[in-house]
């Protein structure tokens, strides 16, 4: 080997080199800011509570009223916020690569749509139990472990639904991103029905329920969605480098021995049922899945190494950030997060599509 040859491999080297680090530090910068938003979280509120007054009451020292907030209220609800918000983002990010469309997410392909059925039907056709929703009055909300379940009973339908189509019909991933698109259309005409024909008081019960918010988290509902978000993110991890090969092209990934229908398949399914669990306790949250990767993917660019990682943070902290900017826009009223998330997305989406049409 020459001097010539020696000098490129170093300059190679060095490039390369480079390129991790850009991507790493972005990485860190995230995972800063997501730090910083969720402490000033934990403090801000209708009641304020320092930084000083936090550490004292997670070493049980603090005041008891400070105590309370603290476990009851806002570390369930901040927990909630940065699980839900990595698992729509991995769920967005990973669905785009397998299907190879920048469109797909938990929302376009009717999951969301789905999981709101199940609430609805049992909302309204089943009637457990009361809980009286505060801010609607005479509004009653059914046992929310039921309505969870219903949730995610109405989006794991809708899963299979789409996979069965794929798997034995045979479909392109265009035409499952169309399947999906007419699934969630389905779902919400049939949710339309179900509201035609219900009381005054259950309808509000169930648009109550598809705003999204994170307040109904509990801290057992909090560990349910770790527990499920937590393989999925070690599984998408672990086929990243195959997800990279899928996106040189079917007949190519193939060729280098990707299982592609067997990876496409996986890989739909763990999105889906971490969509699913986060919707069923939460509500619909759209917007998070959708913008969050392409945000993400102007920055540190295609390779799923980086992007899954870093999306699942941008995620987290885009709907923390939504969720604390909630409850403190306009107090003492909080507004639900999936309306915030929606005002703050479209236009974000719409601004990445008009700058990839740019010369």
């Amino acid at each position: 080997m020459n001097r010539d040859d020696i000098a490129r491999d170093d300059d190679f080297t060095g490039r390369y080199a480079r390129y991790k680090r850009g991507k790493m530090l972005f990485g860190l910068f995230l995972a800063a800011a997501l730090l910083a938003v969720a402490v000033y979280s934990i403090c801000a509120g209708s009641v304020y509570v320092s930084v000083g007054q936090i550490l004292r009451a997670l070493s049980g020292h603090g005041d008891r009223m400070n105590e309370i907030i603290l476990w009851n209220i806002r570390l369930p609800r901040v927990f909630a916020a940065i699980i839900a918000g990595m698992s729509l983002a991995l769920a967005g990010c990973v669905m785009q690569c397998l299907l190879r469309n920048p469109l797909a997410s938990p929302f376009t392909m009717g999951i969301s749509q789905a999981a709101g059925f199940g609430a609805a039907f049992a909302l309204i056709v089943l009637a457990p139990g009361n809980v009286h929703i505060a801010g609607i009055p005479g509004a009653v909300l059914n046992n929310p472990y039921t309505v969870t379940l219903f949730a995610f009973a109405g989006s794991v339908i809708g899963i299979i639904v789409i996979l069965s189509l794929a798997k034995f019909a045979g479909l392109s991933p265009q035409a499952m991103i169309l399947s999906g698109v007419a699934m969630g259309t389905l779902f919400n005409a049939a949710t339309m029905l179900l509201q035609y024909f219900a009381e005054d008081i259950k309808v509000a019960s169930v648009i109550f329920w598809t705003f999204g918010d994170m307040g109904r988290v509990a801290k057992a509902d909090v560990m349910v969605m770790l527990l499920v978000a937590v393989p999925a993110f070690f599984y998408f991890m672990r086929n990243r480098r195959a997800y990279n090969i899928l996106a040189g092209g079917e007949d190519t990934a193939k060729s280098l021995g990707v299982r592609t229908g067997r990876l496409r398949f996986a890989g739909m399914l763990a999105a889906s049922i971490i969509t699913s669990v986060c919707v069923a306790f939460l509500g619909i949250i759209g917007f998070v899945g959708l913008v969050a990767p392409h945000m993400v993917r102007a920055v540190i660019g295609n390779d799923n190494r980086y992007l899954i990682p870093i999306s699942a943070v941008f995620g987290a902290l885009l709907l923390l950030g939504a969720d604390t900017l909630s409850r403190t826009i306009m107090p003492p009223a909080v507004l639900p997060v999936g309306i915030l998330t929606s005002f703050m997305g479209v236009p974000l989406f719409i601004c990445l599509i008009l700058k990839k049409r740019r010369p």
